[in-house]
């Protein structure tokens, strides 16, 4: 393969990256929270203080941390986040290297953020269930889709990396 071929190659697998993280952002972060916001008749207020500066900061940092992570999966791994189009390859570098599920991490920031900005419980309980969803499939599918995929590695990269939190 030549580098015109590698660098197209490249682009289609950023470009499907970003086509279903916008998606994944769009449905989960965005559009189920806002008809939470909704049905809750929850509106931003008229002041601008600390608790909504500390959640712009962290539904920034949040979703920093989770387009790193696509990043990372398109870049190193030649894949997308979702399951049909998964990584080719192994991804343990990047945020990988210090947990195994970063992204669900930052999304789940960017909707504490969200959280916080609001001072919505609704969606302080919709970041938890949002939790408790990716903990379940993470269990239930990827962990078990990745062993079958890579095998050792990723069973060497299990033992390694924590799951949620960072292994000293």
């Amino acid at each position: 393969m030549n580098a015109d071929q590698s660098g197209m190659k490249l682009l289609f697998v950023l470009a499907r990256a970003v086509t279903y993280a916008t998606l994944f952002i769009g449905l989960f972060l965005v559009y189920l929270p806002s008809q939470l916001f909704t049905a809750a008749g929850v509106r931003r207020g008229d002041n601008f203080r600390a608790p909504e500066v500390a959640g712009l900061v962290l539904a920034t940092l949040g979703g920093a941390l989770a387009i790193w992570c696509v990043l990372t999966f398109a870049i190193l791994g030649r894949g997308t986040p979702a399951p049909f189009d998964p990584p080719r390859r192994l991804v343990t570098q990047g945020p990988y290297r210090l947990v195994r599920n970063p992204m669900y991490l930052g999304a789940a920031t960017a909707l504490a953020g969200a959280a916080l900005y609001y001072r919505s419980r609704a969606l302080l309980l919709y970041d938890i269930v949002f939790l408790m969803a990716a903990h379940f499939f993470v269990i239930a599918y990827e962990e078990r889709a990745l062993a079958r995929v890579f095998g050792e590695d990723y069973e060497a990269y299990r033992r390694r990396v924590g799951r949620w939190l960072p292994r000293i």
